[in-house]
């Protein structure tokens, strides 16, 4: 995939982050899988089944775990993945590292607005993950998310 593919998966991200049910105090985040063929696997949202689940998890929900297209996948996250979290035993960042996909295209990375340091973006990158940003789509990002923001 090009660069040019990533703008567009993660523009469809962010549309997708504009399905979350409003919630104070939690950030609304769309989430692409992307198979190297270039078509999607699947894709969630914040709260998508439920008060608490994350974008990343509810996309990664809906492949089993061996699925062999997550090798070659990228996940498209319009956050940076979480690596600290009260509702759930895994973060996000550990759901990714558990899974065969090798590469994370994010917008943003998380404001210590709820998590003081959020380290998904280097905990991933130590592990071997490539991630990219992209601070071109961040003001679309964060827009979906200007009732939490100052």
């Amino acid at each position: 995939m090009t660069h040019a593919d990533d703008v567009t998966w993660m523009e469809r991200a962010i549309e997708l982050s504009r399905k979350c049910p409003p919630a104070e105090g939690a950030f609304s985040v769309g989430a692409i899988i992307v198979g190297a063929d270039g078509k999607e696997l699947a894709h969630g949202y914040s709260r998508e089944t439920d008060a608490h689940v994350h974008a990343e998890e509810s996309a990664l929900a809906k492949l089993p775990a061996d699925d062999p297209r997550l090798a070659g996948a990228t996940l498209y996250s319009t956050l940076e993945p979480c690596s600290e979290r009260k509702s759930r035993p895994l973060t996000c960042t550990q759901l990714i590292l558990r899974s065969p996909i090798r590469r994370v295209v994010i917008a943003w990375r998380e404001p210590s607005l709820l998590v003081a340091n959020c380290v998904g973006v280097e905990t991933l990158s130590a592990e071997g993950i490539e991630v990219v940003e992209l601070p071109s789509l961040s003001l679309l990002a964060c827009d979906v998310n200007k009732h939490l923001l100052p």
